[in-house]
Parts: structure tokens; sequence; C-alpha cells
């Protein structure tokens, strides 16, 4: 079925498809038949709409005037070659590449040309001024890299004087960088070395310009590489060789970041000078540069060194962690006086004195910092970098010196006291000499702190290249080429550090008051405990310290992190009063909409439509003062710009075209039904009524309301009557309205000629005159009207059904006009006054039967403008409900409501379509779906469900829509749907899951609304006032879709591409919108699909089939020798014309593509065919809509305003998770990511200033960040979450990042707990790899303090201090754990402290994270913002009752875990999360392999520790304390336990349970090949699982072993608890219960041992074994009752202790597996850590199956899972247990 878009046959103008050739060209010129992309610039006679316009010809031209140059020697050259075809000659470009820049260059310069204002005085040249800025831009970066090196710039133009050679020097330097960036393949990712490629080329340029002499031959010089492909092949391929080669060092990601370099370091290489000693030009193959890392002079790291380890955050973020140290200090020195304020104790001088030793502190601290820089960057030194071993060497010995020198003038106080016995004058004296030794400390942080106050001077200071700044500057900070001048302007400056203020404020007051004073008195009590009554051997057993200091523990960790709390909250409170002020959330609902929709025409007139563009007149004062009281009118509906629209404007006619659109767009996503598009749509006036026709929606009731009005108010006089009708502005139209329609369908209905048709005629007259002279009330009785209006519906119910009785009609006719002469009128008239007022028939009424009877014609059925209008009038009369719950799709009001809001918002003006910025979209595609299969479709899973019956289930309104516009296409049987409207089944369904179709579907729509925008923008209002009534007459039969009548039945489908206003367009809309819009996927192997005949490539092609726009690039392998293989960016488009798939580009790369990330490496091949000033970057599982694509232009004009001191380089846009309605966790994932996207972005924006980029709708500046490492970076692991470092990387180099939210893109995000977990992990490991990084180096040390704040807390921060949170829960119950076991906790219980009081304090902070709720608050404040307080408290409860909680516990300790564990050993890898839906239930194997490490093993460790806690605790026998201390402890512990059953569909059903534990039994015994996978097998998942672990460094691996000593303290502690202990105190005690630990592994051995040997074929004597070592077991046993005092209790006691020992000789004997793994030793390993893995597996299986045993669960769970959908009233039950009906469907 054909999804063309044709242009109409009778359209005037070119048509919109172009054949390459026209009949002008000459055939001389071969470049005719070469495909083009946008536009043929190498043929300006084609017929092609994009070449009427002048600019597009006059950039093309100053392209051509190749003039009197030195043509290239070894090439032929040909009349029709332009500059860049000589660059290409000369420096040997390839021609694909010359072509691809030549359309960037045209393009970009026309549209430039085009946005001029003034427009220039010749439009037919290009403009010098558009160059230079052009030139300016995309040098600026090379001009600063020059300036930074101290070079001088080869680009020889003077900007003072200007020259008329000038121009075309200035294309060719635009044409040599562009042509370079275009083919230097993954060098775009190291930008300085393309300057430093740039600064050789032009001064070769310059040279062959110059007319220089070669000194060698005496020639004319030449460039030094020249010839076929020579750039590539001397130039690009040495410098991508090298990368490949350290690539291959870094053993795919494995090896350590310091062992190889990655595209940073060899970026950072061209930072310095010894670039030009070293690498010369032409490239020095020989140089040390090319030598990889693994050998002897290599260069090594440059810049920076990543170091695994977790001190990077104390080296990253060393004033933070600084700033929290010393209040501490100070805190509990000033605390231990313990009175009531702290300012009472700061009165005594020896606390003042005291206080001082946060000195001390403050300079170990500095010593610290020096130590580590040395030891993490030693590599970086080498003989070229010497000064920065001098300085790591001089800052640590200036430290040192520091430290001694406040001791001595620190001990000096103290001596000085003590010989004077008290605080003498000497005494201060000494004390101010010790003060001015700190001032002299602290004198460069008071100097930052005044250029904090004054920003510009430290901009100045950082980017101006002097020398002397230099050598200022070099003892604080290496000098490097980003990171200059961050600082922001004073107004921002002064809102961000407000903010940090009040939060530094709170948190320190809460922190003294709350945390640390009431710990003060346990701590006291305790050290002053004596006698402690030990339960164990005590080492040290004078001193308590050890117990206080696990005491202070969980208090310290929760201290240091608290910050992210006070953060959260206050940013919440900020970015809801960011969001009033910016008008978000004023119109939530319908009800609302209908208040201000008569001001939405205006509003549409104002931000939609440009304005006419006076010269000169924007920007200035006075303009931008009348636009904000424009705005106030229009928001509150003030003032004199709104008077009511009459039917006749322009506007209202431009508001009804756009308005019906976006009402068509609806539909055709089946979010409406037919009937709610009649109810919703402005129609076109036809039946000459005198007012605006509001959409029904709004007349709704209000006919009624005027009736019951008339009949109050009998007697009043006119005037008042219509006063109170006019009073509402939809009932004054309703009223009008009515009475106009009812005139026309009157007469209408009435024959012409007949007495009858004059008889109404004349009654309307009456009517009308009676109304002009205001004696309607006095002539007519009012309390007639509800009878003619009863009748009237009666006429109008015959007439609306399919079947009409002609004699009904007559009927009511008859009995309307009864009414209307009777009762109707005031004074009665006899018959004959009525036939000579002509209000009776003149012939006698026996002779032609009754009156109407022959005079009626009910017009055709095909008539659809009469019918609909009749439906309208009909709805109108008779609708009583205030039709609230239209539309009853909660997407189509949302959007609705969103749209409608967001035009009262404040945006810049609209430019023409032809005046705006070009901008393109770029999708990176690997493998996902592009459109389900039929197969897909159907295909069931265990349950019995497919995803068809799935959809049709959850989006069961939506289903219905489609049905009823599929029978309006022509569709008689339901079954059809699988044959003749497969296509379109497929399409639903892939518009609703996350594929590639619905992606491109969305962003199309930029296509769609630019032509609606253009043609509205250019056209008379005679065009659009025929336009709308030629629209209204050919309101096709039996359609309401707006899609052409002229189709056949089949075509006229669901055409994305067309739409009632194309019918109108003239033709130039095409090349306008061409120009400024183009949309590439990079579907990276596209070509390897086409090769397999894989049927996503045929999806891919159909995409562009249908969508004139899209352009796909792809990475093509071409095969050229025995192994060889060639690389190519290959641009592929469809062609009309030809009716084929045509090649565009082909360009060479040097290698394979992908060398680090896969997904930014794809996104940087296909950048180089973007076109436009800016790109939109867009992802897989993103979806656009129509109405928000009208804003684009909008947003696009962000670029040109100020947002502080900088304009803007990535705009930041909204997001709209379109997932949440498919279960509740993707309800809570989407609730809290959309509180992210919105709130917590808005607040980073303004007033943090420390937005950066994360994920996808932004919109970069495209020129900006091509010449600076383009849009994401792409390093192996380093940079995993690529996309946040395009932000970090636009921060660093001063860009500015903004967040707008008028506009939105919809966003899809993971919907089961297994995705969003591996999504969590990707995240976290992300996360875990940035703090390594040196981006995030560079900005904890560039940015001011504050904003250095802002940032932590918002990146790295957030998942830090997550994962403090688990390690406060740790550190409080290993802490408990410890003082009961050793008995110090009896003894302090004994004298009565209370350390109780603070720890509730911890507890509560701590729980108040778990729970979730500091993701809760932003949550909770931006949906009151939006939906309303009680909405938004209402949701809150609703999902507490779905258990958000435990899914926000769980999310929390998978973020703890992939993030420690990813900056202790690494291994941080992207994980495909899969986009599906989750309706499957996933097996308890499955779960396990994803949970066992990360939560299982953890929740049983926990909750061994609160077991054993209880048993042995004094505090714990009072059952209320227990619970009080360990209840947030427990809730942890079974939410890691139990949330995978609890989100996992059907998981308590009783089969499933008991089918999941005997394949998990499977698994575990599983003895595969060594092919088997992890799923197959438990061994080879178990190799998996510890992968970390080998390719950790040694640190990592000593820590490892550190903390999995903790294991074997249990057993210490519980022995001496043990009977057999006898209450003995002896270390002898403990060192024979390991007898017990080796008798168990000697027994293990021997039976493992047996069953290998005899178990196959002499089984009598494995039996033997086993019997005889059970019966061993029982006898002693029986001894140890009789002979000593053991109990029998002791068994399970015991069981407590040496469990946990041998865990953790399994964990340890994993980071030593390198050694032992050779050794006997291993086997044993493995096989007692399977039955440590069946053990937890039994022990997490066990709750579960009681959950299933019992009744009732499975059914409550359900209702968890999926009450969203519950709540829509679906059958989702049917669902999940597979109940379904039996249906072809």
């Amino acid at each position: 079925m054909s999804h063309r878009q044709r242009p109409p046959p009778d359209q005037p103008g070119p048509s919109p498809y172009r054949s390459n050739r026209s009949p002008k060209s000459q055939p001389s010129d071969p470049s005719d038949q070469e495909p083009y992309n946008i536009i043929p610039v190498h043929n300006l006679l084609a017929d092609h709409p994009s070449l009427r316009f002048p600019e597009v010809r006059a950039a093309a031209a100053a392209l051509r005037s190749v003039g009197d140059l030195r043509k290239p020697p070894f090439t032929p050259w040909h009349p029709h070659m332009d500059l860049l075809d000589w660059l290409g000659a000369f420096f040997g470009f390839q021609a694909s590449n010359v072509r691809n820049q030549r359309e960037t260059l045209v393009l970009h310069l026309a549209n430039a040309q085009m946005r001029l204002s003034p427009p220039p005085d010749n439009i037919d040249v290009l403009d010098s001024s558009v160059l230079r800025r052009f030139r300016r831009k995309l040098l600026k970066n090379y001009t600063h890299w020059c300036s930074f090196l101290g070079r001088k710039s080869n680009v020889w133009i003077s900007d003072s004087t200007r020259r008329s050679s000038d121009q075309r020097r200035e294309l060719l330097y635009v044409g040599l960088f562009l042509l370079i960036w275009g083919e230097t393949a993954n060098l775009r990712f190291v930008p300085e070395c393309l300057c430093y490629i740039f600064h050789h080329m032009a001064m070769e340029l310059n040279r062959i310009l110059e007319d220089y002499i070669d000194e060698n031959t005496g020639r004319p010089a030449l460039p030094s590489i020249s010839g076929e492909n020579a750039f590539l092949n001397r130039v690009v391929k040495p410098i991508y060789e090298t990368i490949r080669v350290e690539v291959e060092n870094s053993k795919n990601g494995t090896a350590p970041h310091s062992a190889w370099r990655n595209y940073d370091d060899i970026n950072e290489y061209f930072w310095s000078k010894r670039c030009f000693e070293k690498l010369k030009w032409p490239i020095d193959i020989g140089s040390n540069f090319f030598v990889p890392s693994s050998r002897g002079k290599r260069i090594g790291k440059t810049g920076f060194v990543e170091q695994r380890s977790f001190l990077n955050l104390y080296r990253s973020f060393d004033k933070l962690w600084i700033m929290l140290i010393l209040f501490m200090q100070a805190a509990v020195i000033v605390a231990w006086e313990k009175k009531e304020y702290p300012w009472q104790a700061l009165k005594s001088t020896e606390v003042q004195v005291k206080v001082l030793t946060v000195f001390f502190t403050w300079t170990g601290l500095r010593f610290l910092q020096s130590l580590l820089d040395a030891g993490m960057q030693y590599r970086l030194v080498s003989r070229e970098t010497m000064w920065l071993g001098v300085r790591m060497v001089l800052k640590a010995v200036v430290a040192a010196t520091w430290i001694v020198v406040f001791g001595v003038f620190y001990g000096r106080i103290w001596t000085q006291k003590n010989s004077d016995r008290g605080w003498s004058g000497a005494v201060k004296k000494r004390v101010v000499n010790f003060l001015e030794v700190a001032l002299v400390f602290i004198a460069p942080e008071l100097l930052a702190l005044a250029l904090f106050i004054l920003p510009w001077i430290r901009n100045f200071i950082e980017n101006t290249n002097w020398r002397i700044f230099y050598i200022l500057s070099w003892w604080f900070q290496s000098r490097t080429f980003v990171g200059r001048g961050l600082r922001e302007g004073l107004v921002d400056n002064i809102k961000y550090t407000l903010f940090w203020v009040v939060v530094l404020a709170t948190k320190f007051s809460f922190s003294y008051f709350l945390q640390i004073k009431p710990m003060i008195e346990p701590t006291k009590t305790l050290l002053r405990i004596r006698d402690v009554n030990y339960e164990w051997h005590e080492f040290f057993s004078h001193s308590n310290r050890f117990a206080v200091g696990l005491l202070w523990l969980p208090v310290v960790l929760i201290y240091l992190m608290d910050l992210q709390i006070w953060y959260a909250i206050y940013s919440s409170f900020v970015g809801a009063a960011v969001g009033l002020f910016s008008h978000l959330g004023e119109i939530r609902n319908i009800q609302q909409l209908r208040l201000r929709f008569q001001f939405f025409a205006n509003a549409i007139q104002f931000n939609l439509m440009p304005e006419e563009q006076l010269l000169n007149a924007r920007g200035t004062l006075r303009t931008k003062f009348k636009d904000a009281i424009h705005r106030l009118q229009l928001r509150y509906g003030l003032g004199t710009p709104f008077k009511k629209l009459e039917s006749n404007q322009v506007e209202a006619n431009k508001f009804a075209l756009i308005w019906n659109e976006i009402i068509l767009t609806f539909r055709e996503e089946d979010i409406l039904s037919d009937h709610e598009v009649e109810l919703l749509e402005l129609p076109q006036n036809t039946w000459n009524v005198r007012v605006i026709r509001w959409p029904c929606l709004l007349l709704c009731n209000e006919l009624l309301l005027a009736l019951s009005q008339a009949k109050e108010l009998v007697d009043a006089p006119d005037k008042w009557l219509w006063y109170k009708i006019c009073k509402n502005e939809y009932r004054r139209c309703a009223v009008i309205e009515t009475y106009d329609c009812i005139r026309h369908l009157l007469l209408e209905i009435v024959k012409t000629n007949t007495e009858e048709h004059s008889i109404v005629t004349i009654f309307f007259q009456e009517i009308d005159q009676s109304v002009q002279i205001e004696k309607f009330t006095r002539d007519f009785k009012m309390t007639a009207l509800p009878q003619i209006h009863a009748k009237l519906i009666t006429l109008l119910d015959i007439l609306i059904k399919p079947k009409k009785d002609l004699d009904k009609v007559v009927n009511t006719l008859q009995a309307l006009y009864e009414i209307g002469i009777r009762d109707f009128l005031n004074e009665k008239r006899s018959m004959d006054q009525l036939r000579e007022d002509g209000l009776a028939p003149r012939r006698p009424v026996s002779s032609t039967g009754l009156l109407f009877e022959n005079a009626v014609e009910v017009p055709d059925i095909d008539n659809e403008t009469f019918y609909r209008q009749a439906r309208r009038l009909h709805t109108i009369l008779t609708s009583r409900d205030s039709m609230h719950n239209i539309p009853v799709n909660l997407e189509a009001r949302h959007r609705i409501a969103f749209f409608s809001n967001s035009l009262f918002m404040n945006m810049p003006h609209a430019p023409q379509v032809e005046k705006m910025m070009a901008f393109s979209v770029l999708t990176p595609y690997y493998n996902e779906e592009v459109l389900y299969s039929k197969e897909q479709l159907r295909t069931e899973n265990e349950d019995g469900i497919s995803i068809l019956y799935y959809l049709q289930t959850i989006y069961a309104d939506e289903w219905k829509n489609f049905m009823e516009r599929m029978r309006r296409e022509g569709m008689v049987k339901d079954n059809e749907i699988w044959t003749t409207k497969l296509r379109d089944i497929r399409l639903w369904a892939s518009y609703r899951g996350q594929t590639l179709g619905r992606t491109v579907r969305g962003m199309m729509y930029y296509y769609r609304a630019l032509k609606m925008l253009a043609f509205l923008d250019s056209a008379s209002e005679m065009d659009i006032r025929e336009g709308s009534r030629e629209l209204a007459s050919m309101r096709h039969s039996g359609s309401v879709d707006g899609l052409t009548s002229e189709r056949s039945p089949s075509t006229r489908s669901l055409s994305r591409a067309s739409s009632s206003v194309s019918l109108l367009f003239k033709g130039h809309e095409y090349g306008t919108v061409l120009m400024k819009f183009t949309y590439v996927v990079a579907c990276q192997i596209y070509g390897s699909q086409k090769a397999k005949k894989d049927p996503r490539a045929e999806e891919i092609l159909h995409l562009m089939i249908n969508n004139e726009a899209l352009r796909v690039a792809y990475v093509d392998e071409v095969s050229t020798g025995r192994d060889e293989k060639e690389f190519h960016s290959v641009l592929v488009k469809y062609d009309q014309q030809l009716q084929k798939e045509v090649e565009i580009y082909r360009i060479k790369l040097p290698g394979p593509l992908k060398l680090g990330e896969g997904k930014p490496e794809n996104q940087n091949h296909a950048l180089i065919f973007t076109r436009g000033d800016a790109v939109q970057t867009i992802d897989m599982n993103q979806d656009n809509h129509f109405e928000e694509a009208l804003k684009m232009r909008n947003l696009l004009e962000e670029y040109r305003h100020y947002y502080g001191i900088r304009k803007p380089t990535i705009l930041g846009v909204r997001e709209d998770i379109f997932t949440g309605s498919v279960s509740s966790l993707a309800w809570f994932m989407s609730a809290q990511e959309k509180s992210f996207v919105t709130l917590g972005q808005r607040v980073l924006a303004n007033p943090l200033k420390i937005r950066m980029h994360y994920g996808h709708p932004d919109v970069f500046d495209r020129f900006w960040f091509l010449t600076r490492g383009g849009i994401s970076k792409a390093s192996r692991v380093i940079n995993i979450s690529e996309d946040i470092f395009a932000g970090f990387n636009c921060t660093l180099r001063g860009g500015n990042v903004t967040h707008h939210e008028y506009i939105q893109v919809g966003k899809g995000r993971d919907v089961g707990l297994n995705q969003i977990s591996m999504f969590e992990a990707k995240v976290a490991s992300g996360n875990g790899e940035q703090v390594l990084s040196r981006d995030v180096y560079r900005l904890g040390h560039r940015l001011d303090f504050f904003r250095m704040l802002s940032f932590f807390y918002t990146t790295v921060g957030f998942f830090f201090n997550t994962m403090m949170v688990v390690l406060t829960v740790y550190s409080f119950l290993w802490a408990r754990l410890y003082l009961a076991l050793s008995g110090v906790e009896g003894s302090a219980t004994a004298q009565g402290t209370n350390d109780n009081k603070a720890l509730g304090a911890i507890l509560n902070q701590q729980f108040i994270i778990q729970l979730g709720l500091f993701t809760a608050l932003p949550m909770i404040v931006e949906n009151s913002l939006e939906n309303g307080f009680l909405a938004a408290i209402w949701e809150f409860i609703t999902m507490q009752l779905q258990l958000s909680s435990v899914f926000f516990t769980f999310s929390m300790g998978t973020r703890a875990h992939y993030f420690g564990r990813t900056i202790l050993h690494g291994g941080a890898k992207y994980r495909a999360t899969g986009r599906g839906f989750v309706v499957q239930h996933k097996s308890f194997a499955e779960n396990y392999r994803l949970y066992a490490r990360s939560h299982f093993v953890k929740a049983i460790e926990l909750g061994l520790i609160l077991i054993v806690y209880a048993s042995y605790s004094p505090v714990a026998t009072g059952t209320f304390v227990y619970i009080a201390l360990t209840i947030t402890s427990w809730f942890l512990v079974v939410s890691w336990i139990m949330a995978p059953f609890v989100f996992n569909p059907s998981g308590f059903d009783w089969l499933k349970t008991v089918y999941d534990f005997d394949e998990f039994m499977n698994w575990i015994w599983f003895r595969g090949g060594v092919f088997a996978k992890a799923e197959q097998s438990w061994e080879r998942w178990w190799y998996e699982e510890q992968d970390h672990l080998r390719t950790t460094g040694l640190w990592g691996k000593v820590l490892e072993i550190i903390l999995d000593l903790r294991f074997f303290f249990f057993q210490y502690g519980i022995v001496y608890q043990l009977g057999i202990a006898a209450g003995s105190k002896s270390i002898a005690v403990y060192l024979l219960s390991w007898i017990f630990v080796v008798v168990a592994l000697g027994l293990y051995t021997i039976i493992a041992y047996a069953r290998e040997k005899y178990a196959a074929r002499e089984h009598i004597y494995y039996r033997m074994v086993q019997f005889l070592v059970i019966t061993l077991a029982i006898l002693v046993i029986i001894a140890l009752l009789q002979f000593t005092q053991f109990k029998f209790l002791d068994l399970f006691t015991s069981m407590l202790a040496f469990i946990p020992t041998g865990w953790g000789f399994i964990s340890i004997a994993q980071v030593l597996r390198p050694f032992l793994q050779n050794t006997l030793i291993w086997e044993t390993v493995i096989s007692v850590a399977r039955m440590y893995d069946i053990m937890f597996g039994v022990i997490i299986m066990i709750p579960v199956a009681l959950l299933s045993w019992l009744p009732g669960f499975q059914s409550m769970q359900t209702r968890i899972l999926f009450n969203e959908a519950f709540s829509r009233g679906l059958q989702i039950f049917q669902i999940v247990t597979g109940k379904k009906r039996k249906v072809d469907l």
C-alpha cells in the first residue's frame, strides 16, 4: 500500500518531487546526474523549489568564484568546479567529502543570509558580514588555541581592513576547516588535533595563495601532501592507527585507565608546544607520539591519569570535604562544653584556643591532597614535563612545613599558658601571633574570595594568555586549555550563593543541635566506664575508645551525606517557585482550558505566528516592555487587543487551521474518536454564521442555560436579557450560532420556489426586525421557546438518522409552524392577517394537501457538510452535561492541557519559517525494533498473552478508535485487519512500543508542522479565507479525516505526510522546509542488515519512502583483498522520482568505526551529514507531538538571547515520560524521572547555573560543538555515560546550558524491574567512572565553591551519598553487634547511659532516604505544581500503598552496589536494557542471577546481624526499643529480598514457584561444557560475577580482602556465648573453635571424594561413607552433651557463627583466584560456593513459597503491580492469568 504523499493534480507551481535533471541544464556537465541530498547545488538550473531563493544561488555563486587562482597541477580542471573542488584537488580530499561539505556550506550561508535583518541591499550576492560571522564562529576554537600556545594564527585576514579578495579567502579557510572536519572520522573527538592539522594546512594554503616559490624545486609551492585520498592516508590514518593501537592495549576496556591513552590524552598532547617540536609537518611518523603506551620511549598519559580509587572523590572535591571536616571538628570541641548554645561555650578563651586546632586539620588535609596528587599523577611526569614533578614535590613539602609551623606556634601558646597558670596577656599575644600565621596561610583563600565577588576579573585573568598571569597561577593549577574563565555573571553569582548559604546554614545548625550535641553525653559516659564486663577475650581492656568510635561512625557518615537531603528539600521549593513564575501548571485540565480558550487564538497568533517585522524594531527596551504588557493582557484577558474574534477574521481562520490540524493528528494517532473530533474541532464557517464557531465542547449546556434565563426573565426588556446572556461569551455565540443555523437548515430542507420557503423566510425576517428595534421580548412569548426547542430536537433526530422518514419531517415542520404561529407570537393574528403578512399559504389548504407536504427535500447522504453541521447543531441543542470527560483519553487531555498552557508562557517570538534557524535531528540506532512484525504481535507467551492482546487491554480506548478508523477507511469485517489492513495494525502496535517507527513518526512532525507554518507565513488573507471555504466544501464523503478525497479507498489511510492544510499548499513550502530541517538516523549496521535481508532493513527503507526528509547514515564494510576491509560512511535517501534508494555520499574511513563506546562513535560518524545551525539529539526511545513541533522555531530563537553573560550552547528541553501507564513500577519510575527532568533540571539551569546534558532531547549549537569535540565523548569505559560528558565538555569550554519548559519531547522509560535495575546499574557504573574522569576533576577545581557544590550533589555526589546511606546501615548494625557481643552495651546499660536520642535522629534521617522520601519530595512538589496539591498528595499515598518505598529502597541498593563496585574494581559496561513490555513472569533463577550479589547476599548478611543482635543484646530484651532501633534495617532487608518477587507478574503463583525452584536447582547443578552460558550453568555465572576482580588493581584486591574479613567476626563474637565455652574468656576458646571449621571442611572433602569415586559405579560404598560420617557426628554430639556444658541449642547458634566464616573464605579465595586456580583447593572452593548459593536460594525461596501458598496473595500482588491499569477498568487479571477471550486478535 502506498504511503507516498503526492500533491493534488491541479496544483499550480513546481511539484515537490523534482527530477535531478532539467531540460535546461547543459548535458556537458557530468555532475548533473549525481544524486543530491537536499539541494542540487551542483546544478543551479534544476527544477527544485529551494533554488528559487536568491540566497541559495548567491552562496553557490560565491563558491564558484575561483577566478584567477592557480589551478591544481595534477588534476584536470573543469569550468563548473568551485573553490571546494580546488581545495580537494590540492590537498587530496575525497570527492564525496567535498560534495557533502559544499552542501553544508551553501545551505548554511543561504540560511544565514535569509535571517539577516534588515535584508542586504543586493540579495543576489553573498553578504560579507554573513561569511565573516560564520568564519569567526567556526574558527573561534582555533583562534583560542593559537593564542593559548602563543602561536600566530594562520588565518591571514585582518578584521580592520576589508579587501574584495578577502571573501574568497574567507571561503577557502572555512571550506578547508569543514573538509578537514568532514574526513577526520574518529579524530573529530580530538578537536585540538584538528586545530593542529588546520594550522599547518592553512599555512600551506597561504603559500599557494601568496604564490610562494618552493626553495627545493624552484616551482610554485605545493602542499606537502597531495594526490588521491592523500589527506586520509597521510594525515588521518597515522593518528587513527595510534588511537587504535592504544585501544587494543586497553584489552577491551579491562586494562587500567592509566595504562593506555584515550581520546582525551591524545587530544591534550596538542595543548602543549611540544606537539610542534615533535610531530612537525608533514607529520613525522617516527615521533614518539606514535609509539604505543606499552613500549619504551612513549608519550604516556597527557594532562591527567585516571586512577581507580575512592580518594578521587576527595581529590576532585577537596574544598567540600575540608569544609565538612573542619566544621565537624569545631562543633565537637564546642559541644564538649555542654552549654545550651555554641556561642555561650565560645566565650571561654580555652575553647577558642582549642578551636584553633582546625588549622592543623586543614594543613593535614592539604598535605593529603598533595600526596594524592603525586601518588595518582606521577605518570604524567616525563622529560618533557619536568615542572609538573617539581610542583608536586614542592606542594607536599610546603604542606608539611605548614604543619610544623602551626605546631610550633600552637605549642608556644600552651607552654606560655602552663607557665603563667592562666590566660594572661602574654598568652593572648601568642594567640595573636598564631592568628597572624594563620592569616598568611589563608591568604590565597581570601584572594579567591575577592575574585569570587568580582567574577569578571577572574575570567579576564584566566582567559588572557599573558605570561605574567600564567606564572602567578602556576602554583595553584596546571595550565589547561579548557576550564578557563568559567565564572558566571554577578547576578547569577548572587542567586546561587544565596541558595547555598541557606542550605548550608540549615544543615550546620541541624547537625550541631541534633547530631553532634546529643552524642556528647553518651560518649563521655562510655569513656568514664572503667570496669567493663567483657564477654570475650579482650586484647585492649583499658579503653573503650573503639566502642566510642563505633558509636560515632554512623553519625559521622550521615553527617557527611545529609547535605544531599537538604539540597533535595530546598531545590524542590526553589524549583516550584521558578516553575510558578514561568507560569507552569496554570491550565491543568479541560475546565481551565475552557476559561482561557477565547484568548487562545490570540495566544497562538502572538507566539506561533511571526509578527510583521519592522526594521531594527526588535530587542530594544521599548519592544521588550511592550511584549511584557502584551503577555499580561493575553494571560488574563485584559485590555482591547482581545476583541471578540468574529468569524470572518483572518486570525480566526488561521487559528482554526492550526487547531484542527492538531486535533487531526490526535485522530491519526487514535487518541480521539470520530465523535470527539467533531466536539473538539473548530468547524469552518459554512452556514453564514455571524460568530466564531467554538468547539462544541465549549458550547455544551450553554444554550439550555440561555433558554432558562429567557424563561425566568419573561418580562425583562431585550437589552437586559441580552446583557445577561452576553455575560458569558460562549453563551452569546451559542445563541447566535443556533439561530443562524436553524434558519439555514430550514431554508435548506424546504424547496426554494415554494410558498413554504417564502413563509419561513418572512418569519425569520420578522424576528430579525424585532431584534433590531429591540422589541423581541415584547413581540414574542418567551414561554414558547422550550416547545420550539423540543420540536427542533425531534426534527434533527430524524434528519441525522441514516434512514430518513419524510412524513415525520413534514409532521415536525407542521408542528413547528403551529407553535410559531399560535404560541410564539405575542398578539394573536387572524388567518387573513397571517396571509397578508405572508405567514400563511395563499392557496386553499384542501387543494394541494397539507402545508410542507410536497415542499421538503432532504440533502443527499453524500453531503457531508450538511450532516456534519446538523450533528453539531443537534449537539448544541441537546447537550446537558458539561463534557468534563472529553476527550476520554488521558494522554490526549494531558497533551492539550500542556500545549495550551505553554502558549501563555514566556517564549521568544517566532520568526518566519524562511528566517528561522535551520536544524537537524540525529538519532543513533543499532539493532532495535523498527516495527513489530505480524508474528511478534500474535505470538503468545507462556501465559497465553500476545503483545497485541496486551496492548488492546492497556490501550482499550485507542484500540476502539483504531477499529473505528479502519471501518471508515473501508474495512468491512474485523478479521480483514490481518489481511488488507496488516500494515496499519503493525503501525498501531509499534506506535505504542518503543520502536524506531514511533521515533521517526514523532520527528517527522517537525517537517509537517514547518510546512504548515510556511504556508501560513506567506498565505494572503484571500488564500486563507478561500482555503477555509474550499476545505469546508470539500469535506469528503463519509470521512472525518483530513485526507484528500481523490484517493482510492485503500490509500486514504493514515498518511503521515498529508493533511487537510496540505491541500492548500502552493508548492514553495517544500523548498523552504527542506532547507530548514533534515532528519538523519544513524543506522550503524544498515549495510549488513540489507546484505542479510534482515526485515529491519526493509522497514527502514519503508520509513524513507514515507518520509521525504529522512536520511539514513550507515557504515559500510567492503572486502577488498583477502582479509582486508575498507570502511565507508554512507548516506542514503529514497528518490521519489527514480522510486528507489539512492546513495548520496560515500566517505572512506581510516579503519573500523568503533574504537570507543559504540553509541557516541555512531553519532560522530553521522554528524557530518547533519545540516543547519542546531542539532537535536534524539534517542531511540523518544517520541514527539505535532503541537510541540509548532514551537520549535521559537525554541531556536533562544540562541540569540543572553542567559547570564553568555548565549546558550545547549538548549535543554523538557521530557514527557510516556510509559507511566504500563505498570505501577513504570509509574514509579516515570514519576521519579519526571521530577528530575522537569523540576530537577529547572533548578540546575536557574538559579544554580550548572545544568549539564542528561540524555536526550537537548538541542546543540552545531557549529560550536563540531569544533570542540562533538556532541558526546567516546573513550572506552570511562565515557560509558557518553551523554553527560557533552555537558561537562560544554561547561569546561565556556558554553552555557539552559532549560526551557514551554516545549516537551516524549520519552520512554524502562518498565520491568529487571530492565529498571539494569538501567540503574548502567547509570551508577557510569557515575563510578565519572568520578575517575578528568572532566569531573577539572569541574571540581575550576568552578567556584558554590557551583562546585551544585555540581557535586547533582551528579556523582548523588550516587556517592546513596552509597553512604547503605554504609550507614552497615556501620550502625555492625557497631551494635560489636557493642552487644563484647558486653560494652551491657555495662553501659547497667550504668544508665542513653545514647539512643542521637541515634534516633540518625536513623530517622537514614529512613527518610531509604524510603525514597527525598526522591519523593521533588515528585510531590512538581506534581502539585502541575496537577494541584490534593492530586499530588493522593498520588503519593497511592504510591505508598503500592509499595513504592520497597521499590525505592531496592533501587537504592542497586545504585550503591554498582557505584561502589565500579570505583573499586571497574567493570562498567554498556547494558542493553531492552525496551519490551512487562507481561511475562521472570523465573526465580533469572532473578537470582541478577540480584544475588547486589541485594540478596547483603540482605542475608544484615538479617543475620539483626538476628544475632536480637539474641544477645541486653537492649533488645525491651521489644519496643529493639523495634524502634532496627525497624528501618528490617525494612531494608525485606525490601532487598522481596522486591524482585513482589514486582514480578505472577510472582506468588504456587505452581510457578514450584517450577521455578526446580529450574533453579537444575541451573545450579548443570554440568555444561566450555560453551555454556551464564543462563544455563551456575559455574559460568559464578565466574562472570567475579570478572571485576580479575581486572581490578592491587589496591582494589587489598580493600576487597579487608572488607571480607568482617565475616570472621561472627565466629569470634558468638563462640564465647556458647554453652560449651562455659563462661571462659580465654583466647583458647576461639582457637579451639577453628577445629570445628577444619573438621567440617574435612568431612565435606571426604564425602565429595567418595561421591566422585563411588557414587556412579559402587554406590553401596558411597552410602556407607555417608552412614559412617553421620554416625560419627551423632556420637560426637552425644559425647559433648554428656561430658561438657554443651547445650543442644548450641548447634543452631554455632551455625550462625560458622556459616559467615565459610563465606569469608570463599570471598577471599575469589580475590586470590590467580594464585589458587591451578591448585587442588580451587575445586573445593567451587563446590563449597555452590553449596552456599543453594543455601541462599533456599533462604530467599522460603518467604516466596510461603506467600505463594497462602491464598489471596497472588491477586493482591497483581493488584499492586498493575493498579494503574485497574483504575482504568481493564481486565488485567486476565492478562496475567491468561484467561483470555479466544478471538482471532
